[in-house]
């Protein structure tokens, strides 16, 4: 390909993406980043130059991360034992301070940094500021919380600034003050739930929903919410994307247009997501 079809390849992409770009602009768009993408710096750089592209054509981005990988490692050196149930990361009295200093000390500062970096005006939110959670009992996972409220007025003045608010999945305890630890797709969603945003991505190290978990070539690109009991009951959601899909669901039943699954492992798979017509991960829809 000479340089005169590279440019005109270019072109092409651009003028694709420019409805979407029109489309979009002033939308609050809500990203969750997860997963060991968090952990490959050339991943994280390009979600970071994703949003910082967003950011950029006037949209209002709000990120929720995770930190699944940093606290298990956390979790390891502090001589404690690393367990999940049901797709949630168990936390004793002995892991919760270690989840809020992985959390907010660590990996929420580090992408507030990177978006500086870029330019882009951003500031941490501890999710123990804006999210009110009970204890989870069955299962009992120890400090692990049901977010029961949300505060959104301090994402919703730091979007009116101008400002991307880089939040923490924790809750303060409505009943007893304590701090818990939020799955961060069931934080994300619930925030989203609230703000009603126009786009929720997840990005994870996975292509998106998967027919059959160790092939690829099965994912399903478009997802509707009346197919999810079915696809529970075969065994196709399971595991640690049971709470993610319940969310994503949640999320749509109380106004969020489009739920989007996308791998971080791809370079710019934000990008090509949502400004792109077929798009490249799992779209959730009514």
């Amino acid at each position: 390909m000479d340089k005169f079809q590279i440019a005109v390849a270019k072109a092409a992409v651009l003028t694709e993406a420019l409805p979407y770009i029109i489309d979009f602009r002033g939308s609050v768009v809500l990203v969750k980043i997860g997963g060991s993408v968090m952990e490959v710096e050339e991943n994280l750089d390009s979600i970071i130059a994703d949003i910082t592209f967003m950011n950029s054509v006037g949209m209002k981005v709000v990120i929720v991360h995770g930190g699944g990988k940093a606290i298990s490692k956390a979790i390891k050196e502090s001589g404690h034992e690393v367990k999940f149930v049901g797709g949630l990361r168990v936390t004793d009295e002995n892991t919760i301070e270690t989840v809020r200093k992985t959390l907010n000390n660590v990996v929420n500062p580090d992408l507030v940094r990177r978006l500086l970096a870029r330019g882009i005006n951003a500031r941490p939110i501890h999710g123990n500021w804006i999210f009110g959670a009970v204890k989870i009992t069955e299962p009992d996972r120890g400090y692990v919380g049901r977010i029961v409220s949300v505060d959104a007025r301090p994402v919703q003045q730091m979007l009116d600034a101008g400002i991307i608010p880089v939040v923490t999945p924790l809750g303060t305890g409505v009943e007893d003050q304590h701090l818990y630890n939020i799955n961060a797709d069931v934080a994300a969603a619930a925030l989203a739930k609230e703000l009603k945003v126009r786009k929720f991505a997840l990005v994870s190290d996975m292509p998106g929903l998967l027919r059959d978990p160790s092939d690829e070539t099965t994912l399903l690109s478009t997802l509707h919410i009346s197919s999810v009991a079915r696809l529970k009951s075969d065994g196709v959601i399971s595991g640690g994307m049971l709470p993610k899909i319940d969310s994503c669901v949640e999320a749509i039943e109380n106004g969020v247009r489009k739920v989007h699954l996308v791998d971080g492992r791809m370079a710019h798979s934000l990008l090509l997501e949502i400004f792109t017509h077929d798009g490249v991960g799992t779209e959730i829809i009514e």
